[in-house]
């Protein structure tokens, strides 16, 4: 967070310092050796003296901060002293006068690297908010190195999400657009769900507060019930736990608001219908010799006094997730006819399911912990594809986050060796997986005995014999096949190096016409042929000519003059006033930015999630200086604005003008004769809406639907949910957050509502 020097710290703030210091050793006293308590005094000595003169935008003492992430180290992740000592200091580097050479002399080579390692993290982005795809590189392969770097900046980020009120709204936008792209994704692959849990709800209370609001009302509103159903749910189970004479904690726990607003939006669902807001959790108290069979005891206790639902039994006890989660679920109907999750884990089990990864620490040596060599694994894979220098970073950034949520299949080689991949991998994911250049060779496999091609998806329990072709070579449409990380990367490295063999039979063959020709291969006689084609560069003219698709005879089309390549005069098509027409035409709507001295900029709204008036909007500024405008929600642009740090502006709808906005409604009901006319007659009858199109398809007497209106603002489409749900038969009815695309050509109304260049925002100077 941003700090500014300002007056020495009050008496009344050193009392604070104090307490929170003497809380952080509190928190640390199980886990002190001899001779630590020294250190983390020290550590906190130089933290303190560095920091001063520091406040944060809170106006507190900024030593409050590093006090706070190390608590959070100690308490919630449980790194132990290195951790804290590291926490405690992890800003000094980078914004005090302290070195890491004074910290290395006092602290050790194993901190000092830890700091370092947490000092290039502060540098993702540069002073422009773009991202220096080396020092990710650098950030990765320290991840993959020494885990506890990006334990401690979870930590970090936690806290500056936790104190984010004091922040200008564009700064908490980019804060949380940063969390959602990276750090929860990491957080999930490392097994630290309470802290994933907590990022994501803060993130969506940055990103949608009301929301959010509404989220905590209903939960506050439900509380007494809940209660009240958890506790009856429970008595029964915990009173045949005791006559089994196992020793349990058995409670209920409420899931995170973020992940109840997923299975709303997943679902179209309203708060009221998500039946599994809470789960119901059992921790067994055994030793690990017999942690695994008490916890089949425990279900089957369950199992007896409530009916399971066979289809929903998840053993993440046998062969535990890939982060090292360990675990039974079970789902079983309550005697009252509600549906309740129930999780059963052992005391180990509970520990490596809230701090994942940081368990290792705590149960390293205990023959009975394997999570952390299948998280070893998968941080090798990160080194070993980071350390290829045909890499590219940020793609690698991209497919490794798709895979960071996935859920796992388990899988055997020919010997019997089991192999945890993302759900979804096929035969050419699973040999990248065994070795790069046996993948670059795969033509197709003997799964399970039988031959299948390189696109077969595998299933949980095949057993796969890669088959293999010196002639075989990785080809675009493989990156279409493929799921996991380190195959689309070998891919990508491979595709590329092709790409530059290409290319430069391309410029060789140019080179040689223009030799022909008597003229100079330079930039400048280059760009005539660029701009008269179109061509975004000089690379991708080469690559044109190198594949055949640019024949060297329209060169023909251009006049030497002197020793200069000058293109002949060419007069303006029918495209060409076409376009000019259209954006004319698309200057209707208007949006400002707030800020004085503004001057006018053009500005899209984003086809992705297509924003309508009333909608809470962000903007951000793109490399060709417009302003692309999103739903705060819209998870697309936080993919982009995290993988570019564009700067982020703050919108909203000013002048409205009776423009109908194209938008989508997901509908389903009974089934029932002369539902269509119900429907349409409301949309075009009472409500006068334009329809662009109705989709419905029925089964076994329901139907389900997509509905694409046209609208005026927020107001105007809410009014059609409510008519809709009014309907007889109608079940649920909610607005698409993403719009399907369509086929063809847009009609005019859609060219002036909402394409491109819809119209301007005054944007700050």
């Amino acid at each position: 967070m941003t700090v500014h020097p300002t007056a020495r710290i009050t008496e009344a703030e050193k009392k604070v310092i104090l307490t929170q210091y003497r809380e952080l050793l509190k928190a640390m006293r199980p886990q002190l050796q001899k001779g630590d308590r020294r250190l983390i005094r020290l550590a906190f000595e130089i933290a303190y003296d560095a920091h001063r003169n520091m406040r944060r935008k809170s106006g507190e003492p900024y030593i409050l901060h590093p006090l706070a992430v190390a608590k959070l180290v100690a308490s919630e992740i449980g790194l132990g002293t290195i951790g804290v000592i590291c926490a405690l200091l992890h800003d000094t580097v980078e914004d005090t006068e302290v070195t890491l050479q004074d910290i290395e002399r006092e602290f050790g080579k194993p901190v000092a690297e830890i700091i370092d390692g947490l000092t290039k993290i502060s540098a993702i982005f540069d002073k422009r908010g773009n991202i220096q795809a080396e020092n990710i590189r650098k950030i990765m392969l320290t991840l993959s190195k020494d885990v506890r770097v990006v334990l401690i900046k979870l930590a970090d980020r936690l806290h500056n999400l936790r104190t984010m009120d004091h922040m200008p709204r564009s700064k908490q936008l980019k804060t949380a657009t940063e969390t959602s792209y990276l750090y929860i994704p990491l957080a999930h692959r490392l097994g630290l769900n309470q802290i994933k849990t907590e990022l994501e709800d803060l993130v969506l209370k940055i990103s949608e507060p009301k929301v959010y609001r509404m989220l905590e009302r209903k939960i506050r509103e439900s509380r007494e019930e809940r209660e009240k159903f958890i506790q009856e749910f429970i008595q029964p189970i915990k009173e045949q736990l005791d006559r089994a004479g196992l020793k349990t904690r058995v409670f209920g726990r409420l899931k995170s608001l973020a992940s109840i607003w997923r299975k709303m939006k997943a679902q179209g669902i309203p708060f009221e219908e998500v039946y599994d807001k809470f789960a119901i959790r059992i921790i067994v108290d055994s030793p690990p010799q017999t942690e695994k069979s008490d916890c089949w005891k425990v279900y089957s206790i369950v199992s007896e006094i409530y009916r399971p639902n066979p289809d929903r039994l998840r053993d993440w006890i046998s062969t535990p997730k890939a982060n090292g989660y360990e675990a039974l679920h079970t789902t079983v109907m309550s005697h009252d006819g509600r549906w309740v999750e129930i999780q059963i884990r052992s005391e180990r089990m509970d520990a490596i399911a809230e701090k994942g990864y940081a368990a290792h620490f705590l149960y390293k040596g205990n023959e009975y912990y394997r999570a952390d060599s299948r998280i070893d694994e998968w941080l090798h894979r990160i080194r070993e594809v980071l350390e290829n220098p045909e890499t590219n970073t940020l793609d690698f950034i991209d497919d490794f986050k798709l895979n960071l949520f996935d859920e796992e299949i388990y899988v055997f080689t020919p010997k019997g060796d089991l192999k945890v991949m993302p759900q979804g991998s096929t035969v050419l994911d699973f040999a990248f997986e065994i070795h790069s250049d046996l993948g670059k060779s795969c033509i197709g496999a003997k799964v399970n005995h039988r031959i299948e091609p390189i696109s077969y998806r595998l299933q949980n329990g095949d057993q796969i014999e890669v088959l293999t072709s010196k002639k075989q070579k990785p080809t675009e449409e493989w990156l279409q096949l493929v799921v996991t990380a380190k195959a689309k990367s070998v891919i990508k490295a491979f595709l590329n190096s092709e790409r530059r063999r290409i290319i430069n039979i391309g410029r060789n063959a140019l080179e040689q016409i223009f030799k022909r020709k008597n003229l100079s291969f330079t930039p400048a006689n280059l760009q005539p042929v660029l701009d008269h084609y179109g061509i975004a560069s000089a690379d991708e003219l080469f690559y044109s000519i190198g594949i055949g698709n640019f024949k060297l005879s329209s060169i023909d089309d251009f006049e030497v003059k002197g020793d200069r390549l000058v293109s002949k005069p060419r007069e303006k098509t029918t495209a060409d006033i076409e376009l000019a027409i259209k954006n004319k035409l698309l200057s209707n709507a208007n949006l400002w930015v707030f800020g004085n001295d503004a001057v006018s900029v053009d500005y899209n709204l984003a086809q992705c999630c297509k924003p309508i008036p009333g909608d809470d909007v962000f903007g951000f500024i793109n490399k060709n200086r417009e302003v692309e405008i999103h739903r705060t929600n819209c998870p697309k642009a936080i993919n982009i604005i995290s993988k570019y740090g564009y700067p982020i502006v703050r919108t909203k709808w000013t002048r409205q003008h009776k423009i109908a906005f194209l938008t989508g409604i997901r509908i389903s009901g009974l089934d029932d004769v002369g539902v269509v006319h119900k429907i349409t007659n409301i949309i075009s009858g009472d409500l006068k809406m334009n329809m662009q199109s109705i989709s419905l398809d029925s089964k076994d007497g329901m139907f389900h639907g997509i509905i694409k209106v046209f609208v005026n603002d927020t107001e105007h489409l809410n009014q059609l949910l409510e008519k809709l749900r009014m309907l007889e038969g109608i079940l649920q009815v909610s607005r698409l957050e993403e719009l399907p695309q369509t086929d063809g050509q847009e009609t005019m109304a859609e060219s002036v509502s909402f394409s491109g260049q819809a119209g301007t925002l005054g944007l700050p100077r």
